[in-house]
């Protein structure tokens, strides 16, 4: 089984990733968040850089509904000796979904086909989907998969829930069960709610076989998961070698910010969106997330987590 971590905007960064490949590891292809500028600006170019991502598998995802746009970073990111990129068409965010890009572009399926077909004559690169399954009823999936089947895709990843649902309620499951059922021209790959061993039983127990699978939010909140997934090991409480270990992880991401951005503002923003994923594998308490955003400087920072997490 190839398991995927799924592109998370500010989160899932470079710095991120190579934390994570050193202290964790079991995840076999890494997403960017994704890149809209059609002249790839500082942060873009620090993202998927070869330099930043040693020894990783790394998918630039790109996010546009312009094809001059996507095929101009394709360029560049041939330039860069990619030779895959993958197509956001899955982010249901309203102020990207008001524009018309992400699961927004689902929403005018025939100017979607045209962007594809037109990428996929001149694009010189491999090209993967990740996709909702429509944005306000399932119904709108026939369309959306007659599109997709019309092309060669590298492989279409489904996340199987309406943009209106945002992450709320329960996905769509059968939708990729019957899409499972009904092509066989491109792999496909599930992503959505796998947070646990469990929640991975309780969805590939009701698909066909799945070989390739994303995870997110999963893996922010538990590391350890792809591993587990893998080796079919059963969960278990953390224990002190295990938050050493997540302490020595953590760090590693503080330091690779602290060398990117210029205060202690911007590096403790970063690490405060971190912490609202992260708390569940040492799970924290309301209280101990109080001391955490309440932090202001560093050196206050790096105390209180010494303490919140020498008490777990």
């Amino acid at each position: 089984m190839q398991i995927y971590l799924a592109p998370m905007e500010g989160i899932t960064t470079f710095v991120y990733r190579n934390a994570f490949i050193r202290h964790y590891g079991g995840v076999d292809k890494y997403f960017t968040p994704f890149l809209s500028n059609k002249n790839l600006n500082y942060k873009e170019v620090n993202e998927i850089s070869p330099e930043h991502n040693k020894n990783l598998v790394v998918v630039p995802q790109i996010l546009t509904n312009q094809s001059e746009v996507f095929l101009s970073i394709a360029k560049q990111l041939a330039d860069y000796g990619y030779r895959e990129v993958n197509l956001n068409l899955g982010c249901p965010s309203g102020t990207v979904v008001a524009k018309k890009r992400g699961a927004g572009f689902l929403s005018i399926p025939d100017a979607l086909e045209i962007f594809l077909e037109e990428i996929f004559e001149k694009c010189s690169l491999e090209i993967s989907i990740k996709t909702r399954i429509g944005m306000n009823s399932v119904d709108e999936w026939e369309k959306l998969l007659t599109v997709y089947r019309k092309y060669p895709l590298k492989e279409l990843i489904i996340h199987p829930r309406l943009q209106k649902e945002f992450y709320e309620g329960t996905p769509h499951v059968e939708v990729f069960r019957m899409t499972q059922e009904r092509l066989s021209t491109f792999p496909l790959c599930y992503n959505g709610d796998i947070v646990s061993k469990a929640s991975y039983d309780a969805v590939t127990d009701s698909l066909m076989p799945v070989d390739r699978i994303m995870l997110g939010r999963g893996v922010l909140a538990n590391p350890t998961l792809p591993i587990l997934l893998k080796s079919q090991t059963p969960e278990s409480i953390p224990n002190a070698e295990d938050i050493k270990k997540f302490l020595a992880f953590h760090d590693e991401i503080l330091e690779g910010y602290r060398e990117l951005m210029s205060g202690d503002q911007p590096v403790l923003f970063r690490m405060k969106e971190l912490w609202a994923y992260m708390r569940k594998y040492p799970n924290l308490s309301d209280k101990q997330m109080k001391q955490i955003r309440k932090s202001k400087r560093i050196d206050e920072y790096r105390s209180i987590i010494a303490t919140v997490l020498g008490c777990c």
